[in-house]
């Protein structure tokens, strides 16, 4: 299988959960990080779920007690870990845009 499409938000998601591969990380917190609206990753993630490359779970915590919606935690699966890199250096070798759009990304994934 070669994957979900390799877009620059894709890419930008990806290595934004890349840069603690073992973290999970609720929807905003990678909105934030990976400098994206809300809009345009929760599409995404859904994508990479169904692709295996992501697991997801909503927290245990009661919204009430919070203050605030419950949230859903993603993270990378550990088992597909050399898809994704290989996918990041495929989609960069033909995507020199990302280093334009995001030029702190240069050179690491």
């Amino acid at each position: 299988m070669s994957g979900p499409r390799m877009t620059l938000p894709t890419q930008l998601v990806l290595r934004t959960l890349l840069a603690e591969p073992d973290r999970e990380m609720y929807g905003l917190e990678i909105c934030a990080a990976a400098g994206l609206a809300s809009g345009t990753i929760h599409p995404i993630l859904a994508r990479l779920e169904k692709a295996g490359w992501l697991r997801s779970r909503w927290e245990d915590a009661n919204p009430a007690d919070q203050g605030r919606p419950r949230r859903r935690y993603y993270g990378l699966d550990p088992n597909q870990l050399g898809q994704v890199y290989a996918a990041l250096h495929r989609a960069s070798a033909s995507s020199p845009a990302l280093v334009r759009f995001r030029p702190d990304l240069e050179g690491g994934l």
